[in-house]
């Protein structure tokens, strides 16, 4: 039995249609830049927050309207959800998904059970990957949620906490290298400090490193060949989590020796919480070679927390988009929509419509900043704004050739700095319009 009767498989009608559960601007098979749309996007629904959100906040009961759910955490509750998933996803037409250990499988009394408890679910989930051609982005484990965990997981200051969540993890990558899932991931939840009063922060990050060395060793033994991405975060629910931006992940990964196995999962909600913009992590990750995939959302800026709501705005999305041609796209990751529902949209049609929009807006994003990149405007400005640099004192500095004698002695005959020119910002800012 149909869990959505009243929708059909949503299809892309162009930009004219008034259709609200219809594409606009996603067609999976228009050709940009040498790729497909479906290529160049590689959406993924998570499941947590589609699948098992509830609507639930600190200061109100659940509101979601889920008619497939029994109310019971069974692990034959959680195969008919399964079902549910893959039928939303046919659906809607989205390639892949994503989940944690726990969004798909209940936790048992032991991890004996836990991981029976994984395994019969996975085969579900095996078999709709099979029927509907819907493949696994990533998988994940929750070492966040249990109490076990409430000192961190890899960072706890109790062994017997990592000792369990190197557990999660093996059999997480097991089931994702079963399933065909390209890539997993790593955010720290709780891994970081609320005081350091009583942190030893160099041993939990010695720690941490351990962990995920121990993981990358593990998935050669057992041959998953996906990419391992950390997800930046700043911050919630640790005062200060350790991988708290761009720049910080790719100085952990650094330090301790892990670039050839990680990229980045860069995430616009927890980009704005540690005061950047997308852009900013887009760019500072593909110019370390560490972009890997994102998670596809915003928050609100009148609100100071992660609001994980569904991409609306265009100006954003082509901003991504433009970051993420330029460095060559994302695959084997994807653009993920970790992004909920709000509160007040408790229907299940509202699943539709959150999701369609969201992939409207970065497929509108992709084709504008594909013209932006055509036209060339903005790269041109670029290129002549730091021109200095392609010849002459600037060329010496790059190529090594010039030291600082040298600069004085440059500096002292030409007497002042050339006249500097101006950097047009709302200009450009105004070209941009003209695109959107």
């Amino acid at each position: 039995m149909s869990a959505f009767p009243e929708i059909s498989k949503i299809q892309y009608e162009g930009p004219e249609t008034k259709n609200p559960l219809a594409y606009r601007w996603y067609n999976e098979d228009e050709v940009i830049e040498g790729q497909t749309m479906k290529d160049h996007l590689r959406f993924s629904v998570v499941y947590w927050h589609t699948f098992r959100g509830s609507g639930l906040d600190p200061f109100g009961a659940p509101t979601m309207v889920r008619p497939w759910e029994d109310g019971t955490d069974s692990v034959e509750n959680a195969i008919n959800r399964a079902r549910v998933a893959f039928e939303f996803m046919e659906k809607l037409g989205a390639p892949y998904y994503a989940f944690h250990d726990r969004d798909v499988a209940p936790e048992g009394a032991t991890l004996a059970e836990s991981n029976q408890n994984f395994d019969a679910v996975a085969a579900v989930l095996k078999e709709e990957q099979e029927r509907t051609g819907v493949k696994l982005l990533w998988g994940t484990a929750n070492l966040f949620s249990h109490p076990r965990y409430l000192h961190g997981a890899s960072t706890s200051c109790n062994a017997d906490a990592f000792a369990y969540a190197a557990c999660q993890v093996k059999k997480c990558l097991e089931v994702t290298k079963e399933l065909g899932g390209v890539n997993y991931v790593f955010w720290g939840g709780r891994e970081g400090y609320q005081n350091l009063l009583n942190t030893d922060m160099k041993r939990e990050l010695d720690h941490m490193a351990t962990f995920m060395h121990l993981a990358v060793d593990y998935a050669k033994q057992i041959g998953f060949t996906g990419q391992f991405l950390i997800e930046p975060k700043p911050k919630e629910p640790t005062k200060h989590q350790y991988d708290s931006d761009a720049a910080a992940c790719i100085n952990f990964l650094r330090a301790y020796d892990l670039t050839d196995a990680f990229k980045l999962n860069v995430e616009t909600n927890h980009a704005t919480l540690a005061g950047h913009t997308m852009m900013h992590e887009l760019e500072y990750s593909g110019m370390q070679d560490m972009l890997g995939s994102i998670d596809a959302n915003t928050g609100d800026l009148m609100l100071g927390w992660d609001t994980d709501q569904f991409p609306t705005n265009i100006y954003l999305t082509t901003e991504c988009m433009l970051s993420i041609l330029k460095f060559g796209g994302l695959a084997p990751g994807g653009v993920n929509f970790d992004a909920k529902v709000r509160r007040e949209s408790f229907e299940p049609m509202d699943l539709f419509h959150a999701h369609v929009g969201g992939m409207d807006a970065f497929a509108r994003g992709l084709k504008i900043a594909a013209a932006i990149r055509a036209d060339g405007e903005f790269d041109g400005f670029v290129k002549e704004r730091y021109s200095s640099w392609d010849r002459g004192v600037g060329a010496d500095i790059e190529s090594g050739a010039a030291k600082f004698t040298e600069l004085e002695n440059y500096m002292l005959e030409k007497s002042e700095i050339s006249q500097n020119v101006s950097g047009r910002q709302e200009m450009l800012e105004h070209l941009m319009n003209r695109y959107l």
